[in-house]
């Protein structure tokens, strides 16, 4: 993974001198990326602190986690009866409500040391296309396992910041953030979000499209570590100049024993044509939706893609193919939204605007 850029240094108003010191001593607030694939953590004055997968490892019988994150991944598809591994977040909400709390309990007493007095303030990100039921089971989840203060963020804004773009200002610009469970297509101007397109289409559908794939074409079953791999090591959403390949082992469905095969990443670009053209159909009708103004800014500035997706080679060629505007893949796209979530919470007076409160004011 690329280098993390230092945290920048807080420039907020709320708490300056000896009041912020104070503050910093009783408090240590945290910005949270809860992706489905990953979770990761921005600690207020420290930068990224956390990066790990989305998984619990929990005993069957007492539902007591004995693994969580890398750990608790490594055990998908190995388990025996006794044991099960869980991902508690599908299609970018909570899907389990318990283990999601075991989940971000864990998280948070690691990055929260013991001196800090006071309950941290938690910036979470969460998909644009969220109800009012999944914000209410993610504040839930983050109070319940020691949040003293929720606020959510939506991911696009959240990508658009980590980037480094303007929000505040009238021009516009549009955010494709591909993250495992959602795609998020969004033009952003003025501190908020003008059109928006969320679709729960992205790298797990990637996974299980190859998954089928393999299963149709050449009667061989794989598990979701394995098709990660081989999108990961040889996908691609346009022509290589030189096609790669690699051996995947797996299950043959007709004899019942393990059988090696040798796969091109022609064939798993074939495999992920559905994914990707649905994503590619998102953007466009993102486009048609954007007004007259906002779309010339678009057409100078161009899009940036962000996200774990923003990895898959020659997914910017194909946009820009489709799109016949100027594609960019951020700088380290993986923690652009958890970034973001960093900048809101170094500088809360500038970016509380874009901030959603995870409770109304009485």
């Amino acid at each position: 993974m690329a280098e993390i850029a230092p945290a920048p240094t807080y420039t907020g108003v709320t708490t300056t001198g000896k009041s912020r010191a104070v503050f910093d001593f009783i408090s240590n607030d945290i910005g949270i990326d809860l992706g489905t694939a990953n979770i990761l953590v921005w600690v207020r004055g420290q930068g990224i602190v956390l990066n790990e997968p989305s998984v619990v490892a929990v005993e069957k019988a007492t539902g007591k986690p004995v693994a969580i994150g890398s750990a608790a991944k490594e055990m998908i598809g190995r388990t025996h009866g006794e044991l099960v591994a869980i991902r508690p977040l599908k299609d970018g909400v909570i899907a389990d409500f318990e283990t999601s709390e075991k989940l971000l309990s864990d998280v948070i007493k690691r990055v929260v040391r013991r001196r800090y007095l006071m309950k941290p303030r938690i910036i979470i990100s969460v998909p644009s296309g969220i109800t009012e039921v999944e914000k209410r089971a993610v504040r839930d989840s983050a109070e319940n396992a020691g949040a003293r203060e929720v606020f959510l963020m939506q991911e696009p804004m959240a990508a658009a910041i980590g980037v480094g773009l303007a929000v505040e200002q009238p021009s516009g610009i549009m955010i494709i953030d591909i993250g495992g469970g959602t795609s998020e297509i969004a033009v952003i101007a003025l501190n908020g979000i003008v059109t928006n397109t969320s679709i729960r289409i992205a790298g797990d559908e990637m996974n299980e499209a190859l998954i089928t794939y393999l299963k149709k074409n050449f009667n061989l079953l794989i598990g979701e570590l394995t098709a990660e791999e081989i999108k990961i090591g040889i996908g691609s959403a346009y022509p290589m100049e030189k096609e790669l390949s690699m051996e995947v082992k797996g299950r043959d469905l007709v004899a019942g024993v393990p059988k090696t095969l040798k796969l091109s990443s022609a064939q798993v670009r074939e495999a992920l044509v559905e994914p990707i053209d649905r994503i590619v159909e998102a953007v466009r009708e993102s486009l048609e939706a954007t007004p007259p103004e906002l779309a010339s800014d678009i057409l100078d500035r161009g899009i940036i893609l962000t996200g774990g997706g923003a990895l898959l080679r020659g997914l910017e060629k194909r946009l820009r193919q489709e799109t016949n505007l100027p594609v960019y893949a951020a700088e380290d796209p993986i923690t652009c939204v958890v970034r973001g979530c960093g900048a809101a919470l170094e500088n809360m007076a500038q970016y509380g605007k874009v901030l959603m409160r995870s409770r109304q004011d009485r």
